[in-house]
């Protein structure tokens, strides 16, 4: 962690990474109790957030964050592979084109109808940011509630594992799969949503 907070001085000059840090303890430590590090009393950042870290922002006419998500690479340390690999009944999914979804944020300030449209509008831009890239599988570490919605989004997706209790709820880690198919799945589910948002990426070397 003293690595991460070495390198936050210079993340939090920019206005995007800012927001996003401060959306993230609003949500995953006001709202969700989880027992994170902060930064300043304002920013949630952890270990995770190091130069190879990746991160999709979206942000309104204002330039305030209303989505976001850190991918971590799997051929580094990530959270399935280092903190839960017992949620998967084989090997963890690793690889150049598998990455990871961590921190899928919704800003709270949002009514729900914003939040929802937030929320497809980040799911809709990680499967474009996936076929642009090469990326062919996203994994993630999921409370149930959430893997439940995820499971309905309209991608391949399936648990990789039973599920498990931790401090946070019930976890499961999942695998999404990525390909020629993936949009028009979300189109079909009602999830995919064109963009409206500014979408502010942030790629290696941000924090």
């Amino acid at each position: 962690m003293h690595d991460v907070l070495d390198r936050a001085p210079a993340a939090l000059e920019n206005a995007a990474l800012r927001s996003m840090f401060a959306a993230r303890k609003e949500v995953f430590i006001d709202l969700l109790k989880w027992d994170l590090p902060v930064l300043a009393g304002t920013f949630e950042l952890d270990e995770f957030d190091d130069e190879y870290a990746e991160y999709l922002i979206l942000l309104d006419g204002d330039g305030r964050h209303r989505a976001s998500a850190r991918l971590l690479r799997t051929d580094r340390p990530h959270i399935l592979g280092d903190l839960y690999p017992h949620l998967c009944d084989g090997p963890v999914p690793a690889g150049p084109t598998t990455m990871e979804i961590t921190r899928f944020c919704l800003d709270r300030k949002q009514r729900a109808s914003e939040r929802r449209s937030a929320r497809n509008q980040l799911v809709s831009a990680l499967a474009f940011h996936a076929l642009r890239h090469g990326i062919t599988n996203y994994t993630g570490v999921a409370e149930i509630g959430w893997l439940a919605q995820i499971l309905k989004f309209g991608w391949r997706c399936a648990p990789l594992g039973g599920v498990f209790p931790d401090r946070s709820g019930m976890l499961a880690g999942l695998q999404i799969s990525i390909d020629d198919e993936t949009l028009a799945g979300l189109k079909a589910a009602g999830t995919f949503e064109p963009l409206t948002l500014t979408v502010a990426g942030h790629w290696g070397d941000a924090a």
